[in-house]
C-alpha cells in the first residue's frame, strides 16, 4: 500500500543520473508518494540537454516517459494560477514549491535549500530537505528497503560495470555522505 507522505523531487535532483536512479528506485517501492510536473520535467532535461549534448533528446525523452510511466500518479498539474502568489528568493522556483502546496507535500526534495526559506515553506507546513537529509530519514525508517534499491541501482551498472564500494563512491558524489556512511555500517552488520 502506498504511503500518503508525499515529496516533490525538485528538478536538480532529478538531473544527475546516480541520484535519478535512486530516487526513483525508492520511489517505486511505495514507501511515499513521488511527485513532479511537466515544469520539473522540461528543467532538468533542458539542463541535461545542454550539458550532455551527444546524449539524443529521444532518449531523455525515454527516460521522463519512463519515470511518469512507472511511479504512479506522480504528475502534478492545476497548480500555475497559485505561482503569482508565492514569494521565493528566486521567482523561477515558486512553481516547485505551488506544485508541493497542490500536492499536500511534507517535503521538497532539493539541493537548493537556500532557495526555499523555511519561513515561507512553513506557512504551508512543507520543509525543505537536502537529498542526504530525505534518504537518511527514510533509512531510519525502512533500513532494508533502501539498501535493497542501492543494490538494484548498483546492479543496474553494466556500462560500464562496478563494484558496490565504486558505486557507493559515485553516490557520495552526488553529496549523499551521511547516506552512504549509514549504508556502509548496514553492510558490515
Amino acid at each position: 500500500m502506498i504511503s500518503n507522505f508525499t515529496v516533490i523531487y525538485d528538478a536538480c535532483v532529478l538531473y544527475p543520473y546516480t541520484l535519478r536512479d535512486l530516487l526513483m528506485e525508492l520511489a517505486l517501492r511505495d514507501l511515499y508518494r513521488a511527485r513532479w510536473t511537466e515544469d520539473i520535467h522540461t528543467e532538468w532535461m533542458r539542463n541535461l540537454s545542454k550539458n550532455k549534448p551527444n546524449l539524443p533528446a529521444t532518449a531523455i525523452e525515454k527516460i521522463r516517459d519512463l519515470m511518469d510511466l512507472n511511479v504512479r500518479d506522480c504528475l502534478v498539474t492545476e497548480y500555475q494560477w497559485m505561482i503569482p502568489g508565492l514569494n521565493l528568493p528566486d521567482p523561477d522556483d515558486r512553481h516547485v514549491l505551488a506544485a508541493a502546496i497542490k500536492a499536500k507535500a511534507a517535503v521538497i526534495v532539493t539541493y537548493n535549500l537556500k532557495d526555499f526559506p523555511d519561513s515561507e515553506l512553513a506557512r504551508h507546513n512543507i520543509e525543505a530537505q537536502h537529498p542526504d537529509t530525505f534518504i537518511t530519514d527514510l533509512i531510519d525508517l525502512h533500513p532494508l528497503q533502501v539498501v535493497e534499491a542501492m543494490n538494484i541501482c548498483h546492479q543496474r551498472r553494466k556500462n560500464p560495470p562496478c563494484s558496490f564500494d565504486d558505486y557507493l563512491t559515485q553516490v557520495r558524489r552526488q553529496e549523499l555522505t551521511n547516506t552512504v556512511s549509514i549504508v556502509k555500517d548496514l553492510m558490515s552488520i
